[in-house]
């Protein structure tokens, strides 16, 4: 293999996000390739003995390396600004893999309560078997976040903006409340991927991803990723993977690579047109509030503009009328998709209390902001003004 990874520190990331990480083979080959191989071959005994004691670098099995996920790695790494990056399975294998690596017996956890569902679920009902606490602080407030640490906490969890209601923290804030007690500070960076926020220049010790989301962009693969430095990725977490073998595979990471190739553009063109759709929801009589983190009306629009360069594609929205009317909107919708999924070209709307964050218990969705009349939009890349048609219906 011949490394052709540009990492200079001059490279914007429109030419990182098509550049970084290339592997060719001795081929020659322009686009990456894919290698869809299980093992690989060695020059004789030794060769392979050296290999798997680490004593020489090279690839082995699959489950733990392969050149097309190194690709999707390094290319990725080199947009949040990170060391390195390790790719796994999907975005809960990634949060799955951070909480049991980095976490033992008696340690805590803090998460945000506008977090994703299913790390909710994780958190307060998977980690406490073994015996890792976690508390929910629904709060974008630093004060309640620093009543919240103890010693024993090592992670502290967010997503900024967050799902659903795009509540927006403060990372330097929290990555000084991590620090003052040896923890360290997680961001989900799902909602505004590396070409709107990078949470590492603003004092985040780890981005992880759900690269099924905008990494992707074409809803086609799931995968997941975690950004850090080298000791964490290359060391802690490729052993954790090594074992428990929640591996991307060749093809998924193929195809995260090639569609990073394009994420500025799409990153650029799904805020501009989700700013549009919420100026149009906030304008509409029968729209209560919206959430949506450039929106002149959002509470923390200040910090927002500090921390991002632009909004990104998600925002929610709450119908006067509770579920009745919120399901009404979304069966009278033509064009947009009905799913839960986000980061598409394509546009999509979904209920969340009775989808997404379903399985969080209700006293908890509620504290959060989900309730029955709010619903989320992932805002695609199809003309505005017909997106806009559509939920005007």
């Amino acid at each position: 293999m011949i490394d052709m990874n540009p990492t200079h520190p001059h490279y914007s990331l429109d030419t990182l996000a098509i550049r970084a990480g290339m592997l060719r083979s001795e081929l020659g080959e322009h686009s990456e390739a894919i290698y869809p191989t299980i093992s690989f071959v060695y020059d004789n005994a030794a060769d392979a003995a050296a290999r798997f004691a680490g004593d020489k670098p090279g690839y082995m099995y699959s489950r733990f390396t392969n050149p097309s996920v190194t690709i999707f790695e390094d290319r990725l790494a080199a947009l949040e600004g990170g060391e390195a990056c390790i790719a796994v399975a999907s975005g809960m294998a990634a949060i799955h893999a951070l909480a049991m690596a980095l976490t033992k017996q008696g340690d805590h956890i803090i998460t945000s309560g506008s977090v994703f569902g299913t790390t909710l679920n994780l958190f307060n009902q998977f980690m406490p078997k073994f015996g890792v606490n976690c508390t929910v602080v629904n709060s974008v407030d630093l004060a309640e976040w620093k009543k919240a640490v103890t010693p024993a906490t090592k992670l502290l969890f967010v997503e900024t903006p967050s799902n659903p209601t795009a509540d927006i923290f403060d990372i330097r804030g929290l990555a000084d409340i991590a620090h003052s007690v040896g923890a360290q500070l997680v961001v989900d960076n799902c909602f505004c991927t590396p070409i709107l926020q990078r949470p590492l220049e603003l004092g985040a010790d780890i981005v992880m991803h759900s690269a099924t989301k905008h990494l992707d962009g074409q809803g086609r693969v799931m995968g997941g990723a975690i950004v850090g430095s080298e000791q964490l990725c290359k060391e802690t977490l490729y052993a954790y993977l090594r074992t428990t073998g929640a591996s991307l595979s060749p093809f998924n990471a193929w195809v995260l690579s090639k569609g990073l190739e394009l994420l500025p553009l799409r990153m650029r063109a799904h805020s501009d047109n989700a700013l549009k759709v919420a100026e149009f929801l906030a304008s509409h009589p029968n729209v209560a509030k919206v959430n949506y983190p450039f929106l002149g009306s959002h509470p923390q629009i200040t910090l927002a503009k500090a921390q991002q360069s632009g909004g990104g594609a998600v925002l929610s929205f709450a119908v006067k009328g509770g579920r009745a009317e919120a399901w009404k909107v979304i069966d009278q919708t033509q064009m947009i998709s009905i799913t839960a999924n986000l980061g598409d070209v394509k546009s999509t709307i979904t209920h969340p209390a009775t989808t997404t964050h379903l399985r969080m218990p209700e006293a908890q969705r509620l504290k959060a902001g989900i309730d029955q009349d709010l619903l989320r939009v992932a805002v695609g890349l199809e003309n505005p003004d017909d997106i806009i048609s559509d939920l005007a219906r």
